[in-house]
């Protein structure tokens, strides 16, 4: 067992008061600062307060204190043993110093875990959260943050893996598609906070297939051929927040089920692999949280301009 202690931190041209109040939006529907979609987001199961569980990604924590504009500590869940905390300190007038500090004790695989990965990915979560808040609060990014050729393999590797679905009661594209159908499945993701919302984005998840219809919401993809049809729905729930891949297939003759027979087995690997793609090329390419925060304001969004997520000076 060793523990292990863990501090970044960033001075800023910008008020305290400023700063901070971008921190007390983190977890929030516009979350200033976590760098969400490139990263998992963090997730709460309440408002930013004391008490308010969840984490991000594998990670699990709880809000062991908060002083609102100033500190949040978070502790993590048993058995983990230990805390990370952001913080804001100001420095003068216009100038703040924010602080990330993890601290933990850890028994010797997770200390190896640490050491051969963790450490690297927890680094640049936190160099990056740290780039938002400078462009959320100074209106210009000096030195964005680079992820380095470890760290980019290290997201790709574990970046979130379809799990099977049901078919969602609101892709009706895809219901109705055909009238009977010999083969159905579907499969999840997480819809991240900063990734398109609109279908038409979504539309190259299966390569060199045609768009045959699409609403609001769904987008249908398919061919029909001499053997067998096929469809393909993308339809993305925002209030669930989930992307899902459905597809459904029509079987004509003796021809297709013998074709079917082969590829029904890779199928579900591929649908799986173009729905993970699709969404890792599409969170890596989606703008900074600091920068979505202020199309936000701009557009007129849920604070409006009495509650501003992007200070300009």
């Amino acid at each position: 067992m060793g523990t292990v202690r863990n501090v970044h931190d960033r001075v800023l041209a910008a008020p305290a008061e400023r700063v901070g109040a971008l921190l007390d939006r983190l977890a929030g529907a516009a979350d200033p600062l976590f760098p969400s979609p490139a990263w998992a987001p963090i997730r709460f199961d309440r408002p930013l307060g004391v008490g308010a569980c969840g984490g991000h990604g594998p990670v699990r924590y709880s809000v062991a204190e908060y002083e609102p504009g100033r500190r949040i500590r978070f502790a993590f869940d048993p058995p983990a043993d230990g805390f990370h905390e952001l913080s804001v300190q100001p420095l003068g007038p216009d100038r703040c110093r924010i602080r990330h500090v993890l601290e933990q004790d850890q028994p010797l695989g997770e200390r190896l875990g640490w050491l051969l990965a963790v450490r690297a990915v927890h680094g640049t979560v936190v160099e990056e959260l740290f780039d938002n808040a400078e462009l959320a609060a100074t209106g210009s990014l000096t030195r964005p943050t680079r992820r380095g050729r470890y760290v980019r393999l290290l997201q790709r590797l574990t970046w979130d893996r379809p799990e099977a679905a049901e078919v969602p009661a609101g892709a009706a594209l895809l219901r109705t598609a055909f009238p009977e159908s010999d083969y159905t499945d579907a499969y999840a993701l997480d819809l991240r906070p900063g990734l398109p919302a609109a279908p038409d984005a979504w539309e190259g998840v299966l390569r060199g297939t045609p768009v045959v219809a699409r609403t609001q919401d769904e987008l249908l993809l398919g061919e029909d051929a001499g053997h067998l049809d096929y469809r393909a729905s993308l339809l993305l729930d925002p209030e669930a927040g989930k992307v899902t891949l459905s597809s459904v297939v029509r079987i004509h003759n003796l021809r297709g089920r013998l074709y079917w027979a082969v590829v029904r087995h890779a199928h579900p690997l591929m649908a799986r692999l173009m729905l993970r793609r699709t969404h890792r090329r599409l969170a890596l390419a989606a703008p900074r949280a600091a920068e979505r925060a202020s199309s936000h304001l701009v557009s007129g969004g849920m604070d409006g301009a009495s509650d501003p997520v992007m200070w300009k000076p």
